[in-house]
């Protein structure tokens, strides 16, 4: 087990040298120049971390096509679609992730548009989320590309602080898997969120015990998880603007103005934070839209856009060891009305063609001559997927509907997503964005 470092010395983040902090206004490390330094009085004591990949998806196509480095790259879909993630040079144009893409393009004319490949994603993200667990057994997904860890107690395990086992792990994730990733350190999950979106990309920020009031004092409410739009605009009637406007109230001031979020709101400000980092979080559905460039009406033209998300889903279910017994249906009208619709009571399933018919089904009353201009298919009620399509003498069907889609799965991991269509998807039908939320396939 190495030694403890001195509080307050130096890590170099590129090539891991530990010692006394280097003098100057900006010290470099010693070892190999860098400006990459970590340093914090508080660091080999606290053990709570967010990691979150850099612009996940596009860092994905950058790492696959080289070319990309230096270009703006947006990952979504047609003009009517939205962002799903841009790097960070297109940012320098003022994209952002859930922005409609034609907004994007005006922004940056320039992009380079590339429709989202979850598969490939959701491969790249399994890699990282396996490179946390041989960190530490309490890893808690928040999405594909961003977990909280929690690090206690495994300082002999790793021979080193969290700190140090952390700027490690950056460091694999950068020369293993080909993207970043930007930690957040601190005592909880709330204050190492915080901390991960200071220093993007290849950001490693550390908020302690001793300056977390202080911090927070100065930082819009906004950041409070929970407090969204409409609550903002709440506080702000009241003149609390700040998470310090939160803190200098009495807890019954704030409950005439916050109401039962008041006693939350009032910890949070605090810098207070008693939750757990919870490993696996289950997921509660697995899910795949789509929006169209231009409104769609009729079943003949949606059928074969609903057959490859149902293949998605059922995609996303095999590879998370996960079946459905709930299938759902989402529609969006042209003036942005919602339509969900579900079936429940299916026995367990990973096969497409069964997310298809549940959902094609609640599709064929849904076609009364309404343009859509959004379709997404979902699997609920989620179960073990040892459950899957077992099948009985009243369903033999089923077993080889499971080995045709084995098969098909098979071929397409070794030859690409192309190799093999079903005749419905090769129908023609209007083109969809592809926008998708960034969280797409896992509601949960």
């Amino acid at each position: 087990m190495q030694d403890r470092p001195p509080i307050g010395a130096y890590l170099c983040r590129d090539c891991l040298w530990n010692g006394p902090v280097p003098g100057g206004s900006r010290p470099r490390c010693p070892a190999c120049g860098s400006p990459r330094g970590l340093v914090h009085d508080e660091r080999d004591s606290l053990a709570i971390a967010h990691i979150d990949c850099d612009a996940f998806f596009a860092a994905v196509e950058k790492r696959e096509n080289p070319e990309l480095a230096d270009r703006p790259v947006i990952i979504g879909g047609g003009r009517r679609g939205v962002v799903s993630t841009a790097c960070y040079v297109a940012r320098i144009y003022g994209v952002r992730s859930a922005m409609p893409m034609f907004k994007a393009l005006e922004a940056c004319p320039d992009a380079v548009v590339i429709r989202p490949r979850m598969a490939l994603y959701a491969q790249v993200g399994r890699q990282v989320r396996d490179m946390m667990r041989a960190l530490t057994p309490l890893v808690e997904p928040l999405s594909i590309d961003e977990a909280f860890l929690d690090l206690g107690g495994t300082e002999r395990l790793h021979g080193a602080s969290p700190a140090l086992t952390l700027a490690r792990f950056a460091k694999s994730v950068e020369e293993e898997i080909g993207i970043s990733v930007s930690v957040g350190l601190s005592y909880n999950k709330f204050l190492a969120k915080i901390a991960s979106d200071r220093d993007k990309p290849r950001g490693f920020s550390i908020i302690g015990r001793a300056e977390a009031k202080a911090f927070l004092a100065g930082e819009p409410v906004g950041i409070l998880p929970g407090v969204g739009r409409v609550a903002q605009e709440r506080l702000a009637r009241a003149g609390i603007r700040r998470i310090g406007d939160i803190a200098a109230r009495s807890l019954p001031d704030l409950m005439r103005i916050a109401g039962n979020d008041a006693q939350r709101l009032a910890r949070l400000a605090t810098g207070e934070d008693a939750r757990r980092v919870e490993p696996e979080r289950a997921a509660k559905s697995i899910s795949s839209e789509t929006t169209f460039d231009a409104d769609i009406a009729g079943l003949d033209a949606l059928e074969p856009i609903l057959w490859e998300l149902a293949e998605k889903v059922a995609t996303r279910l095999r590879a998370g060891s996960i079946a459905g017994r709930t299938v759902v249906l989402k529609l969006k009208t042209r003036d942005f009305r919602n339509r969900t619709r579900t079936v429940s009571g299916l026995a367990p399933t990973q096969l497409a063609t069964r997310l298809y018919a549940a959902a094609r089904q609640m599709l064929a009353a849904e076609c009364d001559g309404t343009a859509f201009r959004l379709i997404g298919i979902g699997a609920a009620d989620l179960v073990d997927g040892a459950l899957a399509d077992q099948g009985d003498l009243a369903d033999r069907e089923v077993v080889r509907e499971k080995s045709r889609e084995t098969a098909i799965a098979a071929l397409r991991e070794r030859f690409g997503d192309s190799i093999v269509k079903r005749g419905l998807s090769l129908r023609n039908a209007p083109p969809a964005s592809g926008g998708r939320k960034r969280d797409d396939g896992n509601d949960g």
